[in-house]
């Protein structure tokens, strides 16, 4: 019953993401019928808790096949429903969905304290630090702390969820005795970063700036995708998407020490682009035709097209990033709407393929039975 709720909670998901990127276009100044005037400022919300929230507590439920796990993701996933029907309310009913968002990042945490008891490792440690952080950040959103700097833990919660899985992955290799302190280093110097923003935001920013740095330049070092990038078909296209990713958080961090404080405009787009769509979308769209079937149970057979996707995604930010340092409004516009483009393109390429796969496996079922049939007859005459 309770593996039923994949399904219509992966929904509610995307239905997020869409709502995200509606009220992101408006942001950026596209005139788009108005669900609500405050749909843009639910924007990073809908985007970080609603949508991949919701994806990475399945993911986990997923694999620790525990019914009460499936707790984060419906929270979440009710959040979602909360902010879209709650936008432009007194701020009464509108607290809710944050709330909702709140409790789901806690259940999350529970889950990998739950997972850290029987695996206690540094890759599980990590990953449980980023739902805590997605924690902290979502209580420092519920009692209004501005949203410039929430973002900055919900973007924790991501980078140390994703460089905790990378790093689950370098078991594979062969890896120096130093590699992991010093990803341990450089995963505690972007948490002080993030510690250090709320008081001193300044500071904590360039500091979070330096972590980024520290783990992008470890993943790209260590990861195994530096080897696999040289193969072919699937797992060269997922290898590619993440040493893309990379290169952003890399060019996030470089960003966030020469910035340091930012609280809108410009620099902040670019800053929190950078993280958001460079490195953590890229890792999406990497991850995809593993993380999908292994929450859905459908398969995503590769396809070439996939990298029209990844290459639209990086040709965006590009564009967005530099017009943001030029301070060009209009190729900032244009940047956001191809970045839209990419993700329904990745949408439409990811459904296809789930088909692609379902009608395989239909057209394989249909020739054993046929093939048995016709054993069964021969052997009858």
């Amino acid at each position: 019953m309770v593996a039923r709720l994949r399904f219509p909670l992966m929904a509610l998901g995307m239905l997020s993401l869409v709502a995200a990127m509606w009220g992101g276009l408006m942001r950026l100044g596209w005139e788009l019928p108005s669900i609500s005037p405050t749909l843009p400022g639910a924007h990073g919300a809908l985007m970080v808790g609603g949508f991949l929230g919701t994806v990475i507590g399945l993911e986990r439920a997923v694999a620790l096949r525990k019914s009460w796990a499936f707790i984060a993701p419906a929270l979440s996933a009710l959040g979602v429903i909360s902010l879209l029907v709650a936008l432009g309310l007194p701020s009464p009913f509108w607290a809710l969905g944050p709330a909702l968002l709140t409790l789901s990042s806690l259940a999350l945490v529970a889950v990998y304290v739950s997972v850290l008891r029987s695996q206690p490792t540094l890759f599980t440690g990590t990953m449980a630090l980023g739902a805590a952080v997605w924690a902290c950040g979502n209580l420092l959103w519920l009692f209004y702390l501005p949203i410039y700097q929430t973002s900055l833990w919900w973007a924790g919660f991501l980078v140390l969820t994703i460089a905790g899985e990378r790093l689950e992955l370098t078991r594979l290799l062969p890896r120096s005795p130093r590699s992991s302190p010093l990803f341990a280093v450089a995963g505690l110097i972007f948490i002080c970063g993030l510690a250090v923003s709320v008081p001193l935001l300044d500071v904590g920013t360039r500091l979070m700036g330096v972590g980024l740095i520290a783990l992008a330049l470890w993943l790209a070092r260590y990861d195994i995708a530096r080897r696999t990038v040289r193969h072919t078909g699937l797992t060269r296209y997922i290898a590619a998407g993440l040493l893309a990713g990379y290169v952003w958080m890399l060019v996030a961090g470089l960003l966030a020490i020469s910035f340091g404080a930012v609280t809108a405009g410009p620099r902040y787009d670019a800053l929190l682009h950078s993280i958001f769509l460079g490195f953590v979308m890229s890792m999406i769209f990497a991850h995809a035709p593993i993380i999908f079937p292994s929450v859905t149970g459908l398969t995503v057979p590769y396809r070439r097209t996939f990298y029209a996707q990844l290459a639209l995604l990086h040709a965006a930010l590009i564009l967005r990033v530099a017009s943001d340092l030029l301070d060009w409004s209009v190729g900032r516009q244009w940047g956001g709407l191809l970045s839209v483009f990419a993700l329904l393109l990745f949408m439409v390429n990811t459904g296809r393929a789930v088909l692609s796969g379902v009608r395989a496996k239909a057209n394989r079922r249909r020739a054993s039975v046929s093939h048995t049939a016709g054993t069964v007859s021969d052997a009858h005459n």
